[in-house]
């Protein structure tokens, strides 16, 4: 260990490429990991099975632990947690690991006691599917505690620099059918990601053991987005499913969409706003 950091960032990746940048302009101390390693990262290797220290002794010691990747083995959320703490000196850790909205698709193994369902508004208090995923990030939270405070945040969609949705209508939409059968989507830009990052590192007592989900607040309708983007048949398509359906204009309404996220809480709970509130 030859440093003191405000954040260290588990896995280099698409995110870091907006969170390190703001990292930088609003003077928070970071430190990144990689397989490799190399010039600017650490290398540290996640096995979810290992119960060897030795990786996280090298790990600089944070404030917080951002984790990027996913965990989906039983137990691994606890060990990378536990090797963490006890490899650093005495102090608070706090721990974020990104996950997924997928999780409230209204399908699969749902939470006990609640009610499936495949369509309407979805919070970050509604039942989600306790895939292997899911079930590593509650177990997370559930260790939550003054020495380790945890939270996830389940992002939507990512888009921004080599991301960008206008270049994934003709893959989601090669033909027709294909296009019929999409409703809703639901995106948010790096730079807001890294900016919900930042906001939960600074005010980790309003989120430990919670659990939130992140949207650009909005609800986009893949038949709008195919008639302004699509290069191919898409905009076409569109006019004919409009006629077919009985669509008298886009976006579609919820109703038509099926599945609507409401990330309002996380934003107004931050006192933060979106910056990036509209795909381009």
């Amino acid at each position: 260990m030859t440093a003191t950091v405000d954040l260290l960032i588990l896995g280099a990746g698409w995110t870091s490429t907006f969170l390190i940048p703001l990292c930088r302009s609003e003077g928070v101390s970071y430190s990144a990991t990689s397989r490799a390693g190399g010039p600017d990262t650490v290398p540290f290797v996640f096995d979810p099975e290992s119960e060897d220290a030795t990786p996280y002794a090298q790990l600089p010691t944070a404030r917080t632990v951002l984790i990027t990747f996913p965990i989906k083995a039983s137990g691994a959320s606890e060990r990378l947690v536990r090797l963490y703490t006890t490899t650093h000196k005495e102090g608070v850790f706090q721990f974020i690991q990104l996950g997924t909205t997928s999780i409230w698709d209204g399908t699969g193994n749902i939470v006990a006691g609640a009610e499936k369902k495949s369509s309407g508004w979805f919070d970050r208090h509604s039942p989600f599917n306790v895939n292997e995923r899911a079930a590593a990030e509650e177990e997370l939270l559930a260790i939550s505690s003054d020495k380790t405070p945890t939270t996830v945040l389940n992002l939507s969609g990512l888009w921004g620099g080599e991301r960008q949705t206008k270049n994934w209508v003709g893959r989601v939409a090669p033909t027709k059918e294909a296009l019929r059968n999409k409703g809703s989507i639901h995106m948010i830009h790096g730079l807001d990601v890294s900016r919900a990052i930042l906001a939960v590192h600074a005010q980790f007592a309003k989120t430990a053991g919670k659990r939130w989900l992140l949207t650009d607040q909005r609800v986009y309708d893949w038949w709008d987005l195919a008639s302004a983007w699509g290069q191919g048949g898409e905009p076409g398509w569109v006019n004919e499913l409009m006629e077919e359906a009985g669509v008298r204009a886009l976006p579609r309404d919820i109703g038509e969409l099926g599945r609507a996220l409401d990330s309002r809480e996380f934003w107004s709970t931050f006192e933060i706003s979106p910056v990036k509130a509209r795909l381009e």
